[in-house]
């Protein structure tokens, strides 16, 4: 809300020999900007009738008249996205929706899951989609409250689509006159159907990380653990639907499903081992790429290391030749720096063989430094 006053200016006297004062102008009232509305996070509201869509009303209460009206075939079909907790409120009192499954659809970040509250379903589910640009999985919440005569979906994320899978239902009224199973088996199916090309992509970077590894790319230790981390994500968003479809086909006799959708559930089910399987392949794939990924680290740093000895080694073998070398021309030089100094009192240096014995002297001790050194393979 904004704060809007209109300022009025002073008023003063235009005499010289009073003090001015002000003019008293009453004060006008603060204007004031509407609050808009709520938006509501309805997307879509239908009537079906005999599995035919009879009526779109403007909002929940509308649809909730229609089934009041004692007509056995009806069912309403509500669909909402990121709702506010006053909406999903007024829903469970219109529904009788329980509160501990409302609690969870407000709050959002549940695990996949299958509850029944007397006649009402309440069924969590993961939807997973591959991102090609930043090739990521991107993972969608679902909560669904299914009775006699409604569907109540609530979706915390863009994926499922779940207008397609109304179009598709729409377009079997057959199937869609089933009533609430019906519409649980088609969102089933498209969720498990979405699977199929994370499944694809996961693969596809998978193959990419072992070209890496083998490559000796520095960075792919670090992919590899982000893709484990979204291959653990994707299982646990998937194997729990096992224990779901389980819980669903034990309830066939019970609440008399018919045929049709036992053949379509177990289905979907095969089609949710085959992904499982396919994710616990991914996992324990990438846990041995890792394990050679670090073996093929250290084999590289062994034959860093096993260079560097090995260069340190022919540096010392260098070093010895050179000094070795340096000692058997240290003794002449010892000698000739001696009787160089040109002093007049110098032992032998009046001596007629001093010369002579001097060079003898310069090349025995070279010599025998050489067999030394060469017997020690210095040289």
């Amino acid at each position: 809300m904004t704060d809007r006053r209109r300022s009025t200016p002073r008023a003063a006297l235009s005499t010289l020999t009073r003090r001015p004062r002000p003019v008293l102008v009453p004060r006008l009232p603060e204007a004031t900007t509407p609050e808009p509305a709520p938006r509501s996070r309805l997307v879509d509201n239908a009537v079906y009738a005999a599995g035919r869509r009879i009526a779109t009303p403007a909002s929940p209460a509308e649809s909730h008249e229609w089934l009041t009206e004692g007509f056995d075939d009806r069912m309403v079909w509500l669909g909402l996205y990121r709702p506010e907790p006053g909406e999903l409120g007024e829903l469970a009192e219109q529904y009788g929706l329980p509160e501990l499954a409302v609690e969870d659809a407000i709050k959002a970040h549940q695990r996949p899951k299958f509850e029944r509250y007397g006649d009402t379903l309440f069924v969590v589910l993961k939807a997973a989609r591959y991102l090609d640009a930043v090739e990521e999985v991107d993972f969608g919440e679902l909560h669904l409250f299914l009775g006699k005569d409604f569907v109540i979906t609530v979706r915390h994320s863009e994926s499922p689509d779940l207008s397609r899978v109304r179009r598709r239902l729409e377009s079997d009224p057959e199937l869609l006159a089933r009533g609430s199973e019906a519409v649980l088996y088609a969102i089933l199916d498209a969720v498990v159907d979405g699977y199929a090309p994370v499944v694809a992509g996961l693969e596809n970077d998978i193959d990419e990380i072992e070209v890496e590894v083998f490559r000796g790319d520095p960075q792919v230790s670090r992919r590899i653990y982000e893709l484990s981390q979204e291959v653990v994500d994707f299982q646990r968003a998937a194997q729990p639907l096992t224990g779901i479809l389980a819980a669903i086909t034990a309830g066939f006799e019970k609440y008399g499903v018919g045929e049709d959708l036992q053949s379509y559930l177990r289905d979907v089910a095969d089609h949710v081992t085959q992904v499982t399987e396919r994710v616990e392949g991914f996992r324990l794939q990438l846990r041995d790429i890792l394990t050679v990924n670090a073996t093929l680290v250290a084999q590289r740093q062994n034959d860093e290391i096993r260079e560097l000895t090995e260069a340190s080694i022919a540096q010392g073998e260098e070093v010895k030749k050179i000094s070795a070398w340096a000692a058997i021309l240290f003794a002449p030089t010892l000698v000739g720096t001696v009787y160089g100094m040109n002093f007049d009192h110098m032992p032998e240096l009046h001596w007629r063989l001093g010369y002579p014995a001097a060079l003898v002297a310069m090349l025995a001790v070279s010599v025998v430094l050489y067999l030394v050194f060469k017997r020690r393979d210095w040289i």
